[in-house]
Parts: structure tokens; C-alpha cells; sequence
């Protein structure tokens, strides 16, 4: 299983993953490695079997299928990267990949085009955390309890502001089971990471599982660290976006915003929970899909097509 990269990925965010460490995680299950990328995983190999079953708890759950659906950061690079390209759409087979970045990420750096794979972008629509016209983000509720109010407030407006393109990824769990995926935003972190953990939550995973994949991303953000904490820096309002790249932003919040972890997690959960139900009812009552397309979607989640 995962877990047992859980030590390094809560490895603290202002210090570097020593290389042979992050060399060696990143050649280990979940992640796969994809020239060109970064942060990539397949959420089929979160769960693997154990080498040597014998008395203990039973089975794992299976979870979804090795090979449907991978995560994974921006696709700038992918562009430079033809051993890249070949092995998304020939090693990995994706055939469809999902872009979860705004209306001007996704126009300053489009995804490439890669011969017999369906590129999806629709947008945000609209939403309560920053916006296409004032995109940074204040720091206020990040400042205290690890920023619980922060992480809550920017995941339920990744659940609405992004709610069109969650909805086609159902669509195409539901409707083309034989055909893999990928999905990304900047860093493929948060918003990925939210679409993730509802793939994985409606799968039947555990919530340790869920929680442990969130963590992975410090892990696969270590090669693009300095460029993403820039990143944060530049839409992060009271930090001076033209600091030294070795400084780390002494601005209340700021630690918060750029670190992972599972109680900010948690607390969104339980959010989902009060408000939809759980995730399962936000698909329902949101994304309006009925009982039977979401019977539907975790068959086709964890079955061989």
C-alpha cells in the first residue's frame, strides 16, 4: 500500500525531500513515472495485495482498477517531452484528459495535443475564492487551526466553481468504462485533489487511504517546489511575489496555504458531509446523476471492462 510513504509526504514543506528519498518514492506505487510530468499517480495502485496474505484482517478492498484513472500536476512540460506524450497515450492508454485550471491558466498554457486523446477544458463557473478578475487569494482564514476555514472554503468552491468538468468525469466513468483517463489543474494538488478523493471515496475506499493519497502530493510537487511556492507567492495578497526564491514568506497564513494536512482534509469532509450528505449526495443532488447512474459509475470504477 501507499501508506507506507506517509512519513516522507508529511515532510515539511519549507524543506527539501533529499534526492535519493524522493528518487526512490517516485519509483514506487502509486506514482508513475511520465516524462514531461510531474505528480503523477494511478489511483488504482493506491491498494495493492499483500505479498504474503496469512492470518489478519481480510481482504483489502479492491478498489479502482490499475490503469482507469491517473492524477497528476500541470502539462507544460509534456509539450517538450515526446517519450512523455508516448507513454500517456501509449503506455498508460489515456484516452481522455480533463483540465481543471481556470479560464487563463488554461489559455496561457494550454494541454498538447496528442494524437487519439480527447482533451476536455470547460472552465470554472464562477465561485467564491478569488475569480478570473481578482484571483488572489486572502490569507485571513488560513492564519489559525493549521487554516481549516481556508482549505474548507477553497474545497467547496473547487466542488462548485469546477462542477462541469466533475460531471463529465462521471460521464465518462458512467458511459466509456473501457477508456482511461487523466485529470490535472497547476500542481495537482487541490483541485485535483479533490476530484480524487471523490473518485476514491465513491470506490469504496477507506478514509485513511483517501487521506494518505491527499498527503502524497507533497511527495510529487518536490520536483516543481520552488516554482509552485512562486506560484502561491504571486496570488497570495500581503507577499511579495518578487522575494528571493531561498526565502520563505514570513506572512501569517501563508505556511498553511501551501502545506497539506489531513485535518484540513477532515474538516472539509465533514463539510460535504453536512451540506450534501457526503460525496455520493453531492453527485446526486449536484451533478444530478441518479441512483442508478451512481450504482453505475462505482461498478465501473473498480470492475475489469
Amino acid at each position: 500500500m501507499a501508506a507506507h510513504l506517509r512519513p516522507l509526504a508529511e515532510t515539511d514543506i519549507r524543506v527539501p525531500i533529499p534526492a535519493e528519498q524522493l528518487l526512490a518514492a517516485l519509483q514506487t506505487p502509486p506514482f508513475v513515472l511520465v516524462p514531461g510530468t510531474f505528480n503523477t499517480r494511478d489511483l488504482g495502485l493506491l491498494l495493492l495485495p499483500r505479498s504474503n496474505p496469512g492470518p489478519g484482517p481480510g481482504p483489502q478492498a479492491r478498489g479502482i482498477r490499475p490503469g482507469f484513472i491517473f492524477r497528476t500536476g500541470g502539462l507544460e512540460s509534456l509539450h517538450r517531452s515526446s517519450d512523455g506524450q508516448a507513454v500517456v497515450r501509449d503506455g498508460l492508454r489515456v484516452r481522455r484528459i480533463f483540465d481543471l485550471r481556470s479560464r487563463e491558466e488554461h489559455a496561457r498554457r494550454p494541454d498538447p495535443e496528442l494524437d487519439g486523446v480527447e482533451n476536455v477544458w470547460l472552465g470554472d463557473e464562477g465561485g467564491g475564492v478569488g475569480s478570473e478578475e481578482s484571483p488572489v487569494m486572502d490569507l485571513g482564514p488560513f492564519v489559525e487551526g493549521e487554516g481549516r476555514a481556508g482549505y474548507v472554503a477553497m474545497y467547496l468552491d473547487v466542488l462548485d466553481r469546477y462542477k462541469g468538468t466533475f460531471r463529465e468525469v462521471l460521464r465518462s466513468v458512467r458511459d466509456r468504462p473501457g477508456e482511461a483517463i487523466l485529470f490535472h489543474c497547476t500542481a495537482g494538488r487541490d483541485r485535483t485533489g479533490v476530484l480524487a478523493g471523490l473518485l476514491e471515496t465513491l470506490a469504496g475506499y477507506d478514509e485513511e487511504t483517501v487521506r494518505t493519497d491527499f498527503l502524497l502530493s507533497r511527495i510529487g510537487i518536490e520536483v516543481a517546489r520552488e516554482h509552485l511556492l512562486g506560484f502561491a507567492r504571486k496570488y497570495s495578497e500581503g507577499v511579495d511575489s518578487n522575494g528571493s526564491s531561498g526565502e520563505f514568506p514570513d506572512v501569517p497564513g501563508f505556511y498553511n496555504l501551501v502545506s497539506l494536512k489531513t485535518a484540513c482534509w477532515d474538516a472539509f469532509v465533514e463539510v460535504v458531509v453536512k451540506e450534501y450528505g457526503g460525496f455520493e449526495g453531492y453527485v446526486t443532488r449536484v451533478l444530478g446523476f441518479s441512483d442508478e447512474d451512481l450504482v453505475k459509475i462505482k461498478r465501473n470504477l473498480i470492475e475489469d471492462q
